[in-house]
């Protein structure tokens, strides 16, 4: 059946799909996000669940002029709240190269004397210091981990800001940090607080190994 583009439950699979593209191929140098939904498309199958069928332009948060086109299948389980929704994705096209900008990035925090500490970021105004933002690229990318695992066909999640990060001392090759992010449902409008353990290496990609759901502390 196809779907208008004003189509809320497609328009939340999308950005879904855009978020799970996000988290397997983002890094520090690169974070995508949904530009444009382009067509739509639901069936329900018997038993299974709805799976929707895509379009979609995707952007780089770090220069809006480079797009991607992709399409994407969303298929959301029925009955079992617990199951992720099945995502499979091709992309059209090839993103940006980001290997030098990784290993500098890489090569910088593995220089530090002390390990790295940060919060609110972006800030109170919206902005982010240059020097931070391949971290808030990686909270942004595992960010996508997060919204994959828990979405369904009536939620859609948005990084809202990554209220703190700390480095964590490891005695291999990898990066480990500790991210406390808030998420923005924006069909209920709730803020949630989310702890992230993320692991990060220039060749392997980045990895949430551990994720929980921290109490929202309502305003007074």
């Amino acid at each position: 059946m196809e779907l208008p583009l004003s189509h809320f439950p497609a328009r939340r699979a999308a950005a879904l799909a855009a978020a799970y593209i996000c988290y397997r191929t983002g890094g520090p140098g690169l974070g995508l996000r949904l530009r444009d939904l382009r067509a739509a498309r639901r069936e329900d199958l018997d038993d299974v669940g709805h799976k929707y069928s895509l379009e979609l332009v995707l952007e780089d948060i770090l220069d809006r002029d480079t797009t991607v086109n992709c399409t994407a299948e969303v298929l959301y389980h029925l009955g079992n709240k617990n199951l992720a929704p099945a995502v499979q994705f091709t992309l059209e096209g090839d993103l940006k190269n980001t290997d030098e900008a990784d290993n500098v990035f890489y090569n910088q925090i593995k220089s530090l004397e002390k390990e790295l500490v940060a919060e609110n970021i972006p800030d109170s105004h919206g902005t982010i210091s240059p020097g931070l933002e391949p971290i808030h690229l990686l909270g942004w990318v595992a960010s996508g981990y997060v919204i994959w695992q828990n979405s369904t066909e009536n939620t859609h999640f948005h990084l809202a800001q990554i209220k703190g990060v700390k480095q964590v001392k490891r005695n291999d090759e990898y990066l480990e940090f500790d991210y406390m992010i808030l998420l923005h449902e924006m069909v209920s409008q709730d803020i949630i607080p989310w702890q992230l353990t993320v692991l990060w290496h220039p060749q392997h990609g980045v990895q949430v190994t551990g994720d929980s759901q921290q109490p929202t502390h309502q305003p007074e």
